[in-house]
């Protein structure tokens, strides 16, 4: 039996897991009707699922932030401390990470999986911390419908491999090869003759796209091009530079779950009941004449003014649709559609700024209590994400750049969801660390300080000139 290559094996992998990633993103996309459209059929698209993730993700990622604390109480610590978060900061200004980290956040809640890579880059970002052969840290958001992985039979958490599947334009391909993390230049390489040249543009039959995987072990490294091995060589980090996660976690599972599915069949009903009482408006608006007891009929015109010659023991009468109350049935089942999406997306009116009751405190939190909880399950799932990824960096730095950040850890930090009044923390700030209950550093932290330390810097320095004058 012929063994198959690594890109074979993924042609004939996961094809469920990427069915159901095309499904939910045509839904987000707007394309919810399940069936063709028939000649003059009505068919009105609200895509409130759309509008259902950006919301719950909008409040996911508020007051998101990384920070790095020492160990313990040594100024060696500190030092390191305070050099590692201007380094994530660096990183993160470089890398654009606010807007990453909200369209990685967005994609995951409609796929169900996300995905971050963190690789030392050849070629140096501006602004960010320069290694020992220039470069820096590259943090990026690889698509998940690209990328693979195999796991401990006994623990679905320990992956110990990675294979990422992406294709690029042959004529770029020379380019994005060169900027490679592991390219090795022709001339330095060390792999099989047949696989040494990496120039796709001079092999015939490509139309113009090569297909390019990388595969990742802790040990090792692969780079296939159209099916071909075109590098092999030791992992230089020591680490698979990938942090996969899942949306909601199932369990046992290493990929997750979506937020469209749970939404797919209130939203197709809300589509068709929408559009069924919006022809029916039409044809009240524009009503149908009926005829009893005549045979042939012509120049038969509704508009005011108009006369009509009827014959004997004929009747003519214009079709209300609209008697009888029944356009309130229509409206009464909509609405409850319409509640049974917002209950399903665990997002309430309320958090669309419908606060018609005026609601505010413990009130307006137990209103919002669905919403909460859903987005607390899910920074669960992200706090570790992130601190692995800004550990990720960190050592990368200490590998390529030389630094030394021992004695730090990382530590996510989440803001409120709701809205705080930021007068009353002040006080409870001010009283605890009077006293003694909060150090001046975690109530910076907590008022959403980005640097206390360099804060406090700053407000020792400003109080000892006021004294000096």
């Amino acid at each position: 039996m012929v063994e198959l290559s690594l890109p074979q094996q993924l042609e004939r992998r996961d094809a469920e897991r990427l069915r159901a990633y095309r499904e939910d993103l045509d839904f987000y996309n707007g394309q919810q009707w399940s069936r063709r459209v028939r000649m003059r059929e009505r068919r009105l698209t609200f895509n409130y699922a759309r509008v259902c993730l950006d919301k719950v993700t909008s409040y996911l990622m508020s007051g998101f932030q990384v920070r790095v604390e020492p160990a313990d109480g040594s100024p060696q610590a500190a030092d390191a401390a305070r050099r590692a978060g201007a380094a994530l900061r660096q990183v993160h200004e470089a890398n654009n990470l606010d807007q990453l980290d909200l369209d990685t956040e967005l994609d995951a809640a409609i796929l169900g999986d996300g995905c971050y890579k963190v690789t030392w880059a050849l070629r140096q970002a501006q602004g960010q911390a320069q290694g020992e052969r220039g470069g820096g840290v590259r943090v990026s958001a690889p698509d998940v419908q690209g990328m693979f992985a195999w796991w401990r039979p006994d623990n679905v958490n320990e992956v110990w491999r990675v294979a990422s599947r992406y294709q690029v334009q042959a004529s770029d391909y020379g380019l994005q090869a060169s900027d490679h993390p592991l390219y090795t230049p022709p001339g330095a390489r060390s792999p099989k003759p047949e696989a040494r040249s990496l120039k796709p543009e001079a092999r015939p039959g490509r139309r113009g796209v090569v297909t390019v995987v990388e595969a990742w072990t802790e040990d090792s490294f692969q780079l296939w091009v159209d099916n071909e091995l075109a590098e092999e060589k030791p992992n230089p980090y020591g680490f698979i530079p990938f942090v996969l996660f899942p949306n909601l976690r199932q369990p046992k599972q290493l990929w997750g779950v979506s937020d469209i599915p749970a939404l797919m069949e209130p939203a197709r009903e809300l589509n068709r009941a929408l559009s069924q009482l919006s022809l029916i408006l039409e044809l009240s608006g524009n009503p149908i004449a009926v005829l009893e007891n005549v045979e042939e009929a012509s120049d038969i015109a509704v508009q005011p003014g108009a006369v009509w010659e009827l014959p004997e023991k004929a009747r003519a009468y214009l079709l209300d649709l609209l008697q009888g109350g029944g356009i309130g049935l229509h409206v009464d089942y909509i609405n409850l559609l319409y509640r049974a999406l917002h209950d399903l997306a665990e997002a309430p009116r309320t958090s669309f700024g419908d606060n018609s009751r005026a609601l505010s405190g413990v009130a307006l939190e137990m209103e919002l209590h669905p919403l909460l909880q859903k987005v607390n399950r899910k920074r669960l799932i992200r706090g570790a994400v992130y601190r692995r990824r800004a550990e990720m960096v960190l050592r990368l730095l200490e590998q390529k750049a030389g630094q030394d950040y021992r004695g730090c850890r990382v530590r996510v930090v989440w803001g409120p969801v709701l809205p705080q009044d930021r007068g009353r923390l002040v006080e409870e700030e001010r009283a605890l660390v009077a006293a003694g209950l909060h150090s001046r550093r975690l109530a910076m932290a907590n008022l959403g300080v980005e640097d206390p330390e360099a804060e406090l810097g700053r407000v020792g320095d400003e109080a000892s000139r006021e004294n000096s004058a």
